[in-house]
């Protein structure tokens, strides 16, 4: 049965690597239209050719858009919706991390934290809106951080901004049911990524391969199933959340962090 996606239109921020990229991926496997934008134009045109060259058929549009920026990100969805007629689906992936406890929190962070989590998510929002009211299959996905119910302290900053985005998604939710659009979110645990390859390249004990070391991480921060997730298991659960097999779920949030989330 699949996803149900096929011929759909997706838009995908932040989809030129890691978590995007593989949900990128995974809708263009699933016959879906997808466009997706990037800040650095060599890695999305590397991103546009690498799916290219594993689905020739399939229809894709990328550009160069800073989601911080609302005339760019208006331009790219009106393009998208030029280009492929329709906007159905919206992933909303951009974003990062600040390692930050209070004492070394900078006003000015506090603000960029909030700005970065908040309107990497309203610009998309607002720009696609219009277009998503038109579709049978209205749906809006944002990837979050298991910080928004977990907060770190070494990581204050992110983990309050995240906390609100997740109250935002619900608030979201319930204004634009009537609209038979649904918001979800996905909380991510730890993934693994290139910075977690880089660690490993500057491991102490060369004796251990990544295997190893990787389960060693789990297992230190209590990460029940002992390892780190895998980029494309994230995909499948924004996938699953943005397609009409989630067609009554709606202000819902999946977990996606190896059973190291023990909220209720």
């Amino acid at each position: 049965m699949g996803f149900l996606v096929r011929n759909q239109v997706a838009i995908v921020t932040g989809g030129s690597s890691g978590i995007g990229l593989e949900t990128v991926k995974l809708l263009l496997a699933q016959g879906a239209k997808v466009a997706w934008c990037g800040r650095n134009p060599e890695r999305l045109q590397q991103s546009l050719e690498q799916m290219q060259k594993l689905y020739p058929e399939a229809e894709c549009f990328t550009a160069v858009c800073d989601v911080l920026k609302r005339e760019e990100v208006q331009q790219f969805v009106t393009q998208v919706n030029e280009h492929f007629g329709q906007i159905d689906m919206l992933i909303n992936n951009a974003g990062q991390g600040l390692v930050s406890n209070f004492d070394s929190t900078a006003d000015e962070q506090w603000i960029t934290e909030v700005e970065l989590k908040y309107f990497s998510v309203l610009n998309p929002i607002k720009a696609a809106l219009p277009f998503l009211k038109k579709s049978a299959n209205g749906s809006i996905t944002n990837i979050n951080s298991l910080l928004a119910l977990k907060p770190e302290p070494h990581m204050i900053a992110t983990s309050a901004a995240r906390a609100g985005l997740l109250n935002l998604t619900k608030s979201l939710a319930k204004e634009f049911a009537s609209q038979t659009i649904r918001v979800n979110s996905v909380l991510i645990g730890m993934v693994e990524s290139g910075q977690w390859r880089r660690r490993y390249e500057q491991r102490s004990d060369r004796s251990k391969t990544w295997e190893q070391w990787i389960q060693g991480i789990a297992n230190d921060r209590g990460i029940p199933m002992g390892r780190l997730g895998l980029p494309h298991e994230a995909a499948q659960a924004l996938v699953f959340l943005a397609s009409p097999l989630a067609s009554y779920t709606t202000g819902a949030v999946v977990d996606v962090s190896g059973g190291f989330s023990q909220e209720i």
